[in-house]
C-alpha cells in the first residue's frame, strides 16, 4: 500500500494543498470546521506529515538532539529526565543511538541532519578536537565526561564524591580492606578511581585497584580473576551498577564462602540495582539535575550567554542488602 500523500488528504478534505499544509503546521488561516475536516481526512488516510520536511522551512527548531549509548541503562534513565526538562523550557529532543554497529560520529551527524540547535552527548568518546569542532557550528553540552575541549560546556556528577561516599560507607561498617575495579578509559573512571584512592589514602589504607569495565562482561571476567587468587579484602566499589552485577553473580555462582559476607557498591542507582534479588548498594546520580542543568545550559548558549563552566552535581549513596559489617577476618 503506497504512503498517503498531502495531496490524498486535501482531495478528499475537498480543500487546497496549501491548506492542508496550514492545519498540520497549526498556522493562522483555517477555521475551526475545516481543521477538523482536515485532520479527520488524514486519519481516514492514514497520513502522516514529514517532520523533517516542516522543519526546513523554519528559522528555528527548537530541536535538542541527544546521543546516548544503547548498551547503557544510565542513559536511558538521563534520556527520560531530559525529557521532562526540555519540554518544560519549550523544546523537543531528537535522539540518535550509539551502538556496537553505529558509531558516535554517525550518531552526531544524524542529529546535524536535522537541523538541531544544539548537541547534548551523554557520555562522548569522541576526541576534544572533534568535540571542539562541533562547538564551532552550534552548542555542545557533554553530559558525565570531564572534558577540556574549546567551546564545549560539561555538565557531570562528582564522580569523585561518588567514590568517596562509597568508601566511606564501608569505612562505617568497618571494612579496612576495600577493593576497586574501574572502568578502564569510560568516561568518568579515572574521576572514580581517583576518588577511591583519596579516600582509602585519607583512612590511612591501602588502595588496591582491579583492572575492570563498564559492562555485565567485564564484571564477570573481573570476578573470576578475583576467584583465581581472591585478594585479602572484604568490601568492593565497582565502576557501575552493571559492572557489579555481572561481578556479583559469577561470584554467587562460585559456590565458594566468599559470596556470604563481600560487601559489594555499584555505581548510578539504575532500575537494575533496586530488583529485589540484587538490591544493591550503589552511588546515586542526580539525573533531574543533570537534566534541568544540561538544558537550562543549552537554553542559555541558544540566547546568546556565553559558555558556562563546568557544572558539578554532588552523587548521594543508595545503602540497599550487598553491605553489611565484614567478619574478623578479610578472605585470603
Amino acid at each position: 500500500m503506497s504512503r498517503a500523500t498531502m495531496e490524498d488528504v486535501a482531495r478528499l478534505a475537498g480543500v487546497s494543498r496549501a491548506l492542508v499544509s496550514i492545519v498540520y503546521r497549526d498556522a493562522p488561516g483555517a477555521s475551526d470546521a475545516t481543521r477538523a475536516r482536515v485532520l479527520a481526512a488524514g486519519n481516514e488516510l492514514g497520513y502522516r506529515p514529514d517532520h523533517r520536511a516542516r522543519l526546513l522551512g523554519r528559522t528555528r527548531t527548537r530541536l535538542l538532539g541527544v546521543t546516548f549509548d544503547v548498551r547503557a541503562p544510565f542513559h536511558g534513565d538521563l534520556v527520560e529526565a531530559l525529557y521532562s526538562a526540555a519540554e518544560a523550557a519549550g523544546y523537543d529532543l531528537t535522539l540518535s543511538a550509539v551502538a556496537p554497529s553505529r558509531a558516535e560520529s554517525r550518531a552526531v551527524q544524524s542529529l546535524l541532519d536535522y537541523r538541531c540547535e544544539a548537541l547534548i552527548l551523554l557520555g562522548p568518546q569522541l576526541p576534544a578536537s572533534a568535540l571542539s569542532t562541533l562547538a564551532e557550528s552550534q552548542p555542545v553540552i557533554a553530559i558525565g565526561r570531564n572534558v577540556r575541549a574549546a567551546g564545549v560546556d560539561v555538565v557531570r556528577t562528582d564522580d569523585s564524591a561518588g567514590s568517596r561516599l562509597a568508601v566511606e560507607h564501608l569505612l562505617s561498617l568497618g571494612h579496612t580492606r576495600i577493593l576497586h575495579i574501574d572502568g578502564g578509559k569510560t568516561p568518568g573512571a579515572a574521576e572514580r578511581r581517583t576518588g577511591y584512592r583519596k579516600a582509602v589514602r585519607q583512612a590511612g589504607l591501602e588502595a588496591r585497584v582491579q583492572p575492570g569495565g563498564r559492562t555485565e562482561a567485564d564484571g564477570a571476567d573481573a570476578a573470576k580473576t578475583f576467584l583465581n587468587d581472591p585478594p585479602p579484602v572484604t568490601a568492593v566499589t565497582l565502576f557501575n551498577d552493571r559492572a557489579a552485577t555481572g561481578f556479583l553473580d559469577t561470584i554467587r555462582q562460585s559456590h565458594l564462602e566468599i559470596p556470604a559476607d563481600l560487601s559489594v557498591v555499584g555505581y548510578d542507582n539504575t532500575a537494575i540495582a533496586g530488583l529485589s534479588h540484587l538490591n544493591l548498594t550503589t552511588i546515586a546520580q542526580n539525573t533531574a539535575a543533570l537534566a534541568t542543568q544540561t538544558i537550562t545550559t543549552a537554553h542559555s548558549r541558544l540566547t546568546g550567554s556565553p559558555p558556562t563552566t563546568p557544572v558539578v552535581i554532588p552523587p548521594t549513596l543508595v545503602p540497599r542488602c550487598t553491605t553489611a559489617p565484614p567478619r574478623e577476618e578479610p578472605h585470603r
